[in-house]
């Protein structure tokens, strides 16, 4: 493509995960699978939160906010994705690719800090019961889920401006199934160190300020347990926990090592495969998590079972 400004530019040619006409039947139907269990499951534990009275508090008002959120942030990419594997159109243009970019930092960032929202009142409502109610309203909790949607958007809104500033030369090809900040940078004419400097300090503060909320909360809420006699007590409060941390491992693993790094080590296999990780397998597999081990849910999704009877 022409060196030029952005005006100029028609679109992109998203690769996707194969071209392999033979891998792309498989695949398919494997994203299609993903996708379906992502937004069904995603959707009850909604509904079921929603519908039950029992589970209005903040504890389920962040579960249900975070289900909804899995939801958005997979439907920016799949559907599009699904449909290119479907018609084998791979082309995109610049604006579609811009919008999507800007969707899908929102809404990943947006999960990350409902995960640390959910962390602290985790702490509060075994570290800190007395003051669990007021500490926890639902002013508050409203206000906290409004603040985490507000940055996040605000976020992604500055790296999407920087980017259409950018001109863009040389083949038009996006090394990746979506259009993302990396894979879009390296295609980029001008000197792309605003944004680079962006990507790595900015983001690293908004990815890595609720990560450090969640070790701290539960570093905290541990040594808290481990003082309690009873070991009844103590497996019922670390079960509570187990659920969150096994989400917080599977998103916060795979999103470090694709946006903490200069796009200099970006690498097209590795980061692809990582990035279906955190896309689509951590939000269909978050709501199994978060119900199996949970009894007040399990109950609850009988109870609408029965309903729907």
């Amino acid at each position: 493509m022409p060196r030029g400004n952005q005006s100029h530019l028609t679109g992109f040619l998203i690769l996707g995960l194969t071209t392999d006409s033979k891998q792309q039947v498989w695949l398919f139907a494997s994203f299609l699978l993903m996708y379906m269990v992502n937004v069904a499951g995603n959707s009850v534990i909604t509904a079921t939160i929603w519908g039950d009275a029992h589970l209005h508090t903040p504890t389920y008002f962040f579960l249900s906010n975070l289900s909804l959120v899995n939801i958005c942030f997979t439907t920016v990419i799949m559907p599009r994705m699904l449909v290119n594997m479907l018609t084998q159109t791979r082309t995109i243009l610049f604006a579609q690719c811009l919008t999507q970019m800007y969707f899908f930092v929102a809404f990943g960032i947006t999960d990350s800090f409902l995960m640390a929202a959910m962390a602290i009142d985790r702490y509060m409502v075994i570290c800190n019961p007395l003051h669990y109610t007021m500490a926890t309203s639902p002013k508050r909790c409203l206000l906290l889920v409004t603040a985490s949607w507000v940055t996040t958007h605000l976020h992604s809104l500055t790296h999407t401006l920087l980017m259409a500033c950018l001109s863009f030369c040389g083949p038009s090809v996006i090394h990746q199934f979506f259009c993302d900040v990396q894979p879009l940078l390296m295609l980029s004419c001008p000197d792309t160190s605003v944004n680079e400097l962006l990507a790595f300090t900015e983001s690293s503060f908004v990815i890595l300020s609720p990560f450090i909320f969640i070790i701290v909360s539960h570093v905290s809420l541990t040594c808290a347990v481990l003082r309690v006699p009873s070991a009844g007590a103590r497996y019922k409060a670390f079960s509570t926990c187990g659920s969150h941390l096994t989400v917080v491992a599977l998103f916060y693993r795979t999103v470090t090592s694709v946006y903490i790094c200069p796009s200099s080590t970006y690498s097209v296999t590795k980061d692809s495969v990582i990035t279906v990780i955190y896309t689509v397998v951590t939000p269909m597999l978050s709501p199994f998590i978060y119900s199996l081990r949970n009894k007040d849910m399990k109950q609850a999704l009988r109870k609408l079972a029965k309903r729907t009877e």
